[in-house]
């Protein structure tokens, strides 16, 4: 999730620090292989909507299903954020660094819905810390920090265990201690961030375009059809393409 200068995503994940901070000295307050697995459900939509700044790969947008929307249950139904149901938003998958991208499992979207779920769980807090009463914040009011990176690790294992990704004995407990780190901390306490990660009009109109109903409620989800791969953005008129699709 890439806008302008400053990756956003700096805020919803650890970035290089923090990922080896964890790694190295394992300042994680949540260990992944005591986690629960959690239960994803629905399909991930990804679209691209802008080329990014000089250092990054362009700007992405996650846009939710609404035949389908992408779920996250977690086991224990009376932990904060049981249920999460990531709404419109700027992604940039796991905010892997690219030096860290070359080992096995530390692709920026190997976990995409777990990322997704994870960066709602950020964005929804800043917003919530700002003073934000929207209805679409509400089922991560309560959710605390540790439970955050909880959640992400809970969510990989849902992906293990449905046989989306193949296990793996180093990636997931990394990545988990990452989102856990002090450095992941600091950016979890910011103010004042919740302008910042609003979706502009027009690449909510890019979403629409590309799947009707998806950032209003669509009168006849039976009308409701996967779009072709390139779409007009409206306005102005740019490519919109889908990049990434992952149905459980």
């Amino acid at each position: 999730m890439r806008i302008d200068a400053v990756s956003v995503l700096t805020r919803t994940t650890c970035g290089l620090l923090g990922l080896f901070a964890a790694m190295v000295a394992g300042c994680s307050s949540v260990d992944y292989q005591k986690l629960v697995t959690g239960q994803l459900s629905g399909s991930l939509f990804v679209m691209w909507v802008g080329e990014g700044n000089n250092s990054g790969d362009g700007n992405f947008l996650f846009v939710p299903d609404p035949r389908d929307p992408l779920i996250f249950h977690r086991s224990d139904k009376g932990s904060p954020g049981s249920t999460i149901q990531p709404g419109l938003m700027y992604t940039d998958g796991g905010s892997i660094p690219k030096i860290a991208q070359v080992f096995k499992g530390l692709s920026p979207w190997g976990y995409a819905p777990a990322y997704m779920v994870h960066d709602w769980v950020f964005i929804a807090h800043h917003c919530i810390v700002d003073g934000s009463t929207e209805y679409r914040f509400d089922q991560v009011r309560g959710v605390e920090f540790d439970d955050s990176a909880a959640i992400l690790g809970e969510a990989i294992k849902a992906l293990i265990k449905a046989r989306q990704v193949a296990p793996d004995d180093v990636a997931p407990g990394a990545i988990t201690a990452a989102v856990a780190s002090v450095v992941a901390k600091n950016l979890w306490d910011e103010k004042g961030a919740c302008q910042s990660l609003q979706v502009s009009a027009k690449d909510v109109a890019a979403a629409e375009a590309a799947i009707p109903g998806s950032t209003t409620k669509a009168r006849n989800l039976r009308a409701f059809r996967v779009p072709e791969t390139t779409v007009t953005a409206v306005p102005p008129s740019k490519p919109a393409k889908i990049v990434a699709r992952v149905t459980f």
